[in-house]
């Protein structure tokens, strides 16, 4: 009884740790979807940028059409390196909800063993039931 009553305990602390970490996890993925929102919106600011930048008809001046010109270019690739951070940081952020994810089954999988190891032993504990009076001589009779 003791040897289960010990592994009931080391059971109890294994799921707090698979708690915290499925916690930390937690703040991971929060992080990534955080920094993802933020690229996303950074490349699309970016494009609309490049879009109003692009080169006008009613410019008449050949240098400022093409400074202008290299302007926007500028911004399109500045807006496409966004856009792939964006995918990159998309990429990291569903890694990390899928570590969520195994870490709440994990930790599921142990609140699971603990609570059967509960019943084990609860069940262990429970004074067995005794029938009535014994009884004398054979059925013959």
């Amino acid at each position: 009884m003791k040897a289960e009553r010990a592994r009931l305990a080391r059971l109890h602390r294994l799921e707090r740790v698979r708690a915290i970490a499925k916690q930390t996890a937690a703040a991971e993925a929060a992080q990534a979807e955080g920094t993802l929102a933020q690229l996303e919106a950074l490349a699309e600011r970016t494009r609309q940028m490049a879009a109003e930048y692009s080169p006008r008809p009613g410019i008449q001046d050949g240098g400022r059409l093409r400074q202008l010109s290299n302007f926007a270019r500028g911004l399109e690739g500045i807006s496409a390196n966004t856009a792939s951070d964006a995918a990159n940081a998309r990429r990291i952020a569903d890694i990390k909800m899928q570590a969520l994810s195994q870490a709440e089954r994990r930790r599921a999988v142990v609140e699971e063993r603990a609570e059967r190891q509960a019943r084990v032993i609860a069940k262990g504990s429970e004074a067995p039931v005794l029938g009535g009076r014994r009884k004398f001589g054979t059925g013959l009779e």
